[in-house]
């Protein structure tokens, strides 16, 4: 199940869109612009520039291959910057297309026109279980322009390529965090040449990114590197069901020393020399066997969940929140045939054990409609996600500024092909959708106006460190902008309680 989970969560982020319409682009007017390593032309519309595929550390290829990222080389003249970055390495997932592209360490930025100024900075960190996902997929222009920010969205070593550990290598387990810092180092010594203010920059991200961003506050290394941070369904406590053993579940997080044997006699090499030699081809053949990052580490020395138990974080203002509904998204394909409630206490005992299963069945009751899926992502919606979410809250609140919301839309649209499932509602990553534009997504103008306090919220964040709202956690659907009561929602005391 844990294998499943880190595919879905792949899947949930990795669909390939064919771009949006652009506006028309408009000569000269800030095109070009001066990096620490050169220039960069990029292109400019009525509303806003973007600038892609920009180098923020030279090719992880060759013996670059499992090496913390490296200097970029100066180039001469303009580097064209008008095409979006490349794909990262990784796996076909559910229908979506891999890459095979090691040379993948760009990043995009995008920023309103108008005079260069100290606007905030927002770096987004895409999802996709460490294994997939890309940072050209996100189309940006709305939170720049809507929020007078400038947006940076990041690419990072992925699966075998970014989390691989192996004895004796440095940085084993982290490559991929490490591209992430790297890349917040470059909008430090670059910000203010796109018109931002590299003292005030937020890092926000979603899923894998949402855990990434629990990675940055418990790293030392990041330290000045950020001044805010937006954690968006990927609690620093997330934790899946363990297939083989009803009751345990695990967390994201691997000690170093066991990422370092997991990458031990891969692919019957005895030593890195061999592992270097090998195709990208070969490497994606074992790629998705890394998918969770390593502590004990330099750049990560702490697991990112005790660090926020005990406060060992950086102390920024944080906003942390989930989805409603996270769970239908995966329980569909856990459970791909409808679940005949007569089977449910069954499915409860096989995830919880024994023990708990008539606990549990007592309070997340059938509803009659034969098909106990629901009841079974609501469970794993709560004990994976919600509470998980609740107790980072919690624990940071103990220590710095924390806000919370959760986003409740039960019809939003879906944003990849799913299967039949009785009702997705809220489902994992779909607040994306009211963050970024997708192509072939059309909103109801109900849910426009969520989209644009969203888009607003994010942008005061960043700004102010304040999203706007006075409530513990913010509903956010259609109707419903209100503070709502999450922990009685998601039963967290029970689950307190047992857990």
């Amino acid at each position: 199940m844990r294998r499943l989970l880190t595919a879905v969560l792949g899947a949930a982020l990795t669909f390939t869109a064919t771009p949006a319409p652009a506006p028309a682009v408009v000569s000269g007017g800030g095109a070009v612009v001066r990096t620490d390593k050169g220039d960069v032309r990029g292109t400019v519309t009525g509303t806003h520039r973007t600038f892609g595929a920009i180098p923020f550390a030279a090719a992880p290829v060759g013996d670059n291959r499992w090496r913390d990222p490296q200097p970029v080389r100066p180039w001469r003249g303009v580097r064209d910057a008008t095409t979006p970055s490349p794909v990262c390495a990784q796996t076909p997932l559910l229908g979506q297309p891999g890459s095979q592209t090691e040379d993948c360490l760009y990043l995009n930025v995008t920023t309103p026109l108008g005079p260069a100024k100290r606007r905030p900075v927002m770096v987004w960190i895409h999802g996709g279980g460490f294994t997939g996902g890309s940072a050209a997929t996100y189309d940006a222009r709305r939170l720049a322009t809507d929020n007078d920010a400038v947006v940076v969205t990041v690419n990072y070593r992925l699966g075998v390529f970014g989390f691989f550990g192996h004895p004796g290598l440095p940085g084993s387990g982290t490559f991929g965090l490490a591209d992430q810092q790297a890349a917040l180092r470059w909008v430090q010594r670059n910000a203010r040449a796109f018109g931002g203010d590299a003292r005030n920059v937020t890092i926000f991200g979603e899923s894998a990114g949402g855990l990434s961003v629990c990675a940055h506050l418990a790293s030392p290394r990041a330290a000045g590197l950020f001044a805010k941070a937006i954690i968006q369904s990927g609690p620093c406590g997330l934790e899946s069901p363990d297939q083989t053993t009803p009751g345990r579940f695990v967390g994201v997080w691997k000690p170093r020393a066991q990422v370092q044997a997991q990458g031990a006699g891969t692919l019957g090499c005895a030593d890195l020399a061999c592992l270097r030699a090998q195709p990208v081809t070969a490497l994606l053949t074992v790629h998705d066997r890394f998918a969770s990052p390593a502590h004990d580490t330099a750049v990560l020395p702490l697991n990112p969940a005790v660090a926020q138990r005990s406060g060992r974080m950086h102390r920024v203002p944080v906003l942390v929140g989930s989805t409603h509904d996270e769970f239908t998204l995966f329980a569909a394909l856990f459970f791909p045939q409808p679940v005949p409630e007569a089977a449910y206490r069954a499915s409860v005992t096989g995830l919880f054990g024994e023990g708990l299963a008539d606990r549990i069945v007592a309070r997340y009751p059938v509803n009659g409609n034969n098909d106990a899926r629901d009841e079974l992502a609501a469970i794993l919606t709560d004990r994976s996600w919600a509470c998980p979410s609740h107790r980072t809250r919690t624990d940071l609140s103990r220590h710095t500024r924390v806000s919370g919301y959760e986003f409740a839309d039960p019809d939003v649209p879906l944003l990849f092909p799913l299967p039949p499932f009785p009702d997705y509602r809220a489902y994992h990553a779909s607040e994306l959708l009211m963050l970024f534009d997708f192509p072939g997504v059309t909103l109801t103008p109900a849910q426009r106006a969520v989209s644009d306090y969203m888009i607003t919220a994010w942008g005061r964040f960043a700004r102010t460190g304040d999203p706007g709202w006075r409530a513990p956690v913010q509903s956010l659907a259609p109707g419903a902008i209100h503070g709502t009561d999450f922990t009685a929602d998601h039963q967290c005391g029970f689950w307190s309680s047992v857990s």
